[in-house]
Order: C-alpha cells, then sequence, then structure tokens
C-alpha cells in the first residue's frame, strides 16, 4: 500500500510561482511513473508531467516551460514547480504514483490564479 499526500497549493495572481509536493510512504518498491494530473471544473483530467521509470520527464504542451517536475528520493517527494501561471491552469492538482503493486492517487490540491 503506498499512500501520497499532497500540499502547496492555493491563490495566486496571474504570472506567479507555486511548487506542489508530494510526499509518498509505503511499500514503494518498482516505480514505473510518477505523475501530476489536473482536473478544473467541467473538464477532463489532464496528464501535467510525467516522469518515467527511466528519468525522463514529459510535460503538456501547456506547461512546456513553465513547469517542472522532479522527486527527491531521500525524501520520498514529487515536486511541481509552476512558474508564469495563468488563470487557465485553476484546478484541482493530484499526484499519481504507478508500482508493480498497483497505481496510487494523492487526495489532490486546490490551485486557484486570479486575473
Amino acid at each position: 500500500q503506498v499512500q501520497l499526500v499532497e500540499s502547496g497549493g492555493g491563490l495566486v495572481q496571474a504570472g506567479g510561482s507555486l511548487r506542489l509536493s508530494c510526499v509518498a510512504s509505503g511499500r514503494i518498491f518498482s516505480i514505473n511513473s510518477l505523475d501530476w494530473y489536473r482536473q478544473a471544473p467541467g473538464k477532463q483530467r489532464e496528464l501535467v508531467a510525467t516522469i518515467t521509470k527511466g528519468g525522463n520527464t514529459i510535460y503538456a504542451d501547456s506547461v512546456k516551460g513553465r513547469f517542472t517536475a522532479s522527486r527527491d528520493n531521500t525524501k520520498n517527494t514529487l515536486y511541481l514547480q509552476m512558474n508564469s501561471l495563468k488563470p487557465e491552469d485553476t484546478a484541482v492538482y493530484s499526484c499519481r504514483v504507478s508500482v508493480d503493486s498497483g497505481i496510487y492517487w494523492g487526495q489532490g490540491t486546490q490551485v486557484t490564479v486570479s486575473s
């Protein structure tokens, strides 16, 4: 079993920055991918960034050049640094971990960007 707890969301003005954190605990072996998703009201959930098993990071076109996903293995923590935020980035952001034992989600954290 893996538990994920996100933090770092909040209200920010357009152009501002936030850093989201996702702390993992439990039996974490054979990680296949580490992902950040977001879901805005009335929209489908969107994959924002993926850190692959090989260590590559893939971003959605909508956030390329503005968002950076990273991990700190010593702290079992996944990060999403979000810069140059736009109102259209407003959503609930969730981390997801895919391991051999299954797929686990965090509870989500709200990010609101005001214009």
